[in-house]
């Protein structure tokens, strides 16, 4: 879809599409009819919620199994949109190549709308603004459409409904938060939300607290008793609710329907009890739900039921991310349970849900990672493979899914660490505020990083991962001869050997002691260390590239090369990555491929996070590849901050062979660093 305006009102638009409820077109204030054909509606619905042209090959798999001609029924149903959409001098459907869009910069479509609040976030909403979102859901996305032999559509519209209803929950909570201390005012959004998330405690406790607010202490026990038997018959854990209605009734004392009803406090009413808090300080949640596959046949054994137990179990050998075990997610879809309303009843923070869906000899794979409060789409991709080589090729997927999924909900966790007060961090948050400043490789962050992992630490002294990120920043300060080097490698090793103590089956802990060992010259036990973390977790980045770092200096070079490349397949935005470019660089220095080693190290210094190793490292190669005036521009960029460093600090940086040692001196002496 072309770039879309956000029209305020339906009065500014000169269409108006509402799928909420029973689609409906509206021009200038008159409906448009409608065909009756149930494709030509879906399609209307698919192409304004798209966020990029579609192929013709992706509309015509979509609208299902039509043997005769696909193509043609694909032209009849996109006239059909014409005639509804397309004014004089206006054409808003658009076709380029073989790729159909539609242009709706004119246009309000209200569920367009909610996803670009939702993608905004709610915290940029005001209270006029969630009112008027709530408003646009008149009923379920697409009411009463329902599709036959179309099962790719049918899937994707069952599947935005749910997600669309999870949206609306979310809006709901955020507008409950922010209206005036009235419960009666709140009561119908809480009801609401209530409806839409039954197995939300938060909700539920909610409701409670708020009709208990309008003096309907008997309406409330009668609510409590329902939600007692639908938790009960769902086998879900209903003590959190009644242990706060318990609270609740020891708080205040239940006031009789004619008395008038008592101003109560429920602006934070919304959030968690301490038992649901305490289940969420130590990791974030997520869970993977089965992929969906619509063109399996009966009895067929599901590439996706394989694809979704893989992700699982290498998302768990991570050891960062809480992870629900494959048993409840497949009980919770066998039941017909949608993704959304699966994260719900599992109170997880995020999840994954996926597609496998075959045509034209090819197996397409479309993955998102979902933020389960407000619907949000983190992450999302889709690989294409053929059938000859998709199990050869599901190794690589598994990988490429799993790290995206581990580095997008720690980027999501450190952005949401850093915008809270220092001092309401629980140990989880604490941890990830320390990553955001470790990550800015400087020496003040530095410091500020060590102090939020002590803080973790402290808060939660069995989280091996808080002392893995003391022992890093230990580390940077040996590195980047910050401090003492002799000193800080002591405490990097005492750091390491406290997470391992803690979790011997955490990859980040061998790595952190992997990393202390290279520090105090151990090599062969740092090397083993590390292969120990990757041995746990093949699919832990950090590992493969201290395993390069450590080969490049003075082990093997050509194993150093592939670690740097395996690592960066397994996390290609990592905020390491000028180390594993640079890593690369180090190793072809040793080789004697000296333009390669040139263009690796041009690639480091690239980064936006390289720091000066990393830029003498760039200048250094340059001058082995015959290309010294370019590494005399690197040369200068150092020396303008650090105006004494010469190849010694560079050298004393690094463990080198005494052969490498003899090239960096060269190429330092053909820039003037030496």
């Amino acid at each position: 879809m072309e770039t879309l305006a956000l029209c305020d009102e339906p009065a500014a638009a000169a269409l108006t599409i509402s799928m909420f409820g029973r689609l409906s077109v509206v021009r200038s204030g008159v409906p448009v009819d409608l065909p009756p054909s149930r494709k030509v509606r879906a399609l209307l619905a698919y192409l304004s919620v798209s966020a990029h042209p579609v192929g013709r090959g992706r509309l015509c798999e979509l609208l299902g199994d039509v043997p005769n001609d696909p193509k043609g029924e694909l032209r009849w149903c996109l006239s059909r949109l014409r005639a509804i959409l397309d004014e004089p001098g206006r054409a808003r459907v658009t076709s380029r190549s073989d790729m159909i869009s539609l242009d709706l910069t004119d246009c309000m479509v209200d569920a367009v709308q909610v996803e670009a609040a939702m993608r905004a976030g709610l915290e940029t909403l005001d209270l006029a603004s969630l009112s008027r979102l709530c408003r646009l859901f008149a009923g379920d996305f697409l009411e009463g459409l329902d599709l036959q032999r179309s099962p790719q559509l049918d899937y994707w519209v069952a599947t935005q409904r749910s997600r669309y209803r999870a949206s609306h929950a979310a809006l709901l909570e955020r507008l409950v938060a922010l209206l005036p201390n009235d419960p009666r005012e709140a009561r119908p959004h809480v009801e609401r939300w209530v409806e839409l998330s039954p197995f939300d405690a938060r909700a539920q406790i909610l409701l409670l607290r708020t009709l208990l607010a309008c003096g309907l202490a008997a309406e409330a026990e009668q609510h409590l008793a329902a939600i007692a038997r639908l938790f009960e018959a769902e086998d879900m854990e209903f003590d959190p609710i009644r242990r706060a209605w318990q609270e609740m009734r020891n708080d205040q004392a239940p006031a009789k329907p004619s008395e008038r009803a008592p101003v109560y406090a429920i602006e934070h009413a919304h959030q968690e009890t301490p038992a649901i808090e305490q289940a969420r300080l130590q990791r974030a949640s997520l869970a993977v739900m089965p992929f969906a596959e619509p063109d399996r046949l009966n009895g067929e054994a599901g590439f996706a039921d394989g694809l979704t137990h893989d992700i699982i179990t290498r998302l768990a050998k991570l050891r960062n991310l809480f992870i629900i075990a494959r048993g409840s997610v497949f009980a919770l879809s066998e039941r017909g349970t949608g993704p959304e309303d699966a994260a719900k009843r599992l109170n997880v923070d995020y999840f994954t849900t996926g597609m496998v869906r075959r045509s034209a000899g090819r197996i397409l794979v479309s993955v998102e990672l979902v933020e389960a409060r407000t619907t949000r789409i983190v992450w999302s991709d889709e690989f294409d493979l053929k059938p000859d080589d998709a199990f050869l090729l599901l190794d690589d997927i598994c990988n490429m899914i799993v790290s995206s999924i581990a580095s997008e909900v720690e980027t999501a966790e450190k952005n949401r660490a850093i915008l809270k007060p220092p001092n309401s961090l629980n140990a989880w948050e604490a941890y990830h505020r320390g990553l955001w400043h470790m990550y800015r490789f400087t020496k003040t962050d530095n410091d500020l990083a060590l102090q939020f992992f002590k803080r973790s630490s402290e808060a939660d002294p069995t989280f091996a991962r808080a002392y893995a990120g003391i022992s890093f920043t230990h580390w940077q300060n040996a590195f980047q001869h910050w401090a003492d080097r002799d000193q800080e490698a002591d405490l990097a090793y005492e750091a390491a050997g406290r997470s391992l103590i803690v979790d011997d089956h955490d990859p980040a802990a061998h790595w952190a002691m992997g990393r202390a060992l290279w520090l105090r010259s151990n090599q062969d036990q740092a090397v083993a260390e590390l292969e120990r973390a990757v041995d746990l977790s093949p699919n832990f980045a950090l590992g493969h590239y201290a395993l390069s770092f450590v080969q490049s200096q003075s082990g093997d070079p050509a194993a150093a090369i592939a670690s740097s490349d395996h690592s960066r397949s397994l996390s290609p935005f990592d905020p390491l990555l000028f180390g594993m470019l640079g890593a690369r660089a180090m190793a072809h220095v040793r080789l004697g491929e000296y333009e390669e080693a040139a263009e690796w190290a041009i690639k480091a210094s690239a980064r936006p996070n390289a720091h000066n190793i990393i830029l003498a490292i760039a200048a250094y190669c340059l001058a082995l590849a015959g290309r010294a005036d370019e590494g005399r521009v690197f040369a200068a960029m150092i020396r303008k901050s650090l105006p004494n460093f010469g190849v010694n600090d560079f050298l004393s940086t690094f463990r080198f062979s005494p052969e490498a040692e003899a090239l960096f001196r060269t190429g330092a002496s053909r820039v003037g660093l030496d």
